[in-house]
């Protein structure tokens, strides 16, 4: 049985989460939220004090990074995710944790540790694989590959509206700093750096709202399917 695998990658903040999980939902397809795998090994290597000794320290960085107790799953309201038992499906949605990924996703060693972890998701019918290099790295032979972007100014106003509606006070400069440093650092890395596949089908979701890309991705996926 065929399993085909969707893959959505673009840079933080660009929507790809949430519509990667509404394509899930309405094809029935397995889902991967790769950026939830590199947030919980920050949080988790934050917690125990490695977090700027990730060089001096990589050894245990990944022996971590390859016996991580994760879990997800799925309610009525959404996913839970838990680390070593806990309820942190809240704390890796913070900018503070999202700085974390950033940074375990630019050593190479600790990619390669979560690369077979990643690969597994791909179980029948089909996947949802949404991350910066699920088309590029981890599922290169993807049926359907998209590219979802939008400029750092919008992604940074969505991104200021959501902790608000969190009841987290910030600033709209800050959060556009972090956006711009973080996609710096993605696009920069030497290993998997973010950038569209060849074939990819590349939307910018600038001026359009989460139900207008839906719909350009359905269109383009049942396109796909029917091949």
């Amino acid at each position: 049985m065929t399993i085909h695998i969707i893959t959505i990658d673009g840079p933080s903040g660009s929507g790809k989460g949430t519509l990667a999980a509404k394509l899930a939902q309405h094809y029935h397809f397995h889902l991967l939220d790769s950026g939830a795998l590199y947030r919980l090994l920050g949080l988790s290597l934050h917690k125990r004090g490695l977090l700027d000794e990730l060089e001096q320290q990589l050894a245990q960085c990944v022996e971590i990074a390859l016996n991580l107790n994760i879990k997800f799953e799925m309610t009525q309201n959404g996913t839970i995710v838990l680390l070593d038992g806990e309820d942190v499906s809240q704390t890796i949605r913070t900018e503070r944790v999202g700085e974390y990924a950033s940074k375990v996703a630019a050593i190479p060693q600790l990619r390669t540790a979560l690369f077979e972890r990643q690969r597994a998701f791909a179980q029948a019918p089909g996947l949802v694989a949404d991350g910066r290099d699920m088309a590029t790295t981890i599922f290169p032979e993807a049926q359907t590959k998209i590219y979802l972007t939008a400029s750092a100014e919008s992604r940074a106003g969505r991104r200021v509206k959501q902790l608000q509606g969190m009841g987290v006070d910030v600033k709209m400069g800050d959060i556009l700093a972090n956006i711009q440093a973080r996609d710096k650092r993605d696009m920069e890395r030497a290993v998997a750096p973010l950038k569209p596949a060849p074939d990819a089908y590349q939307i910018d979701s600038s001026d359009l709202n989460i139900d207008q890309v839906f719909a350009l991705m359905v269109n383009y996926i049942d396109a796909q399917l029917a091949k």
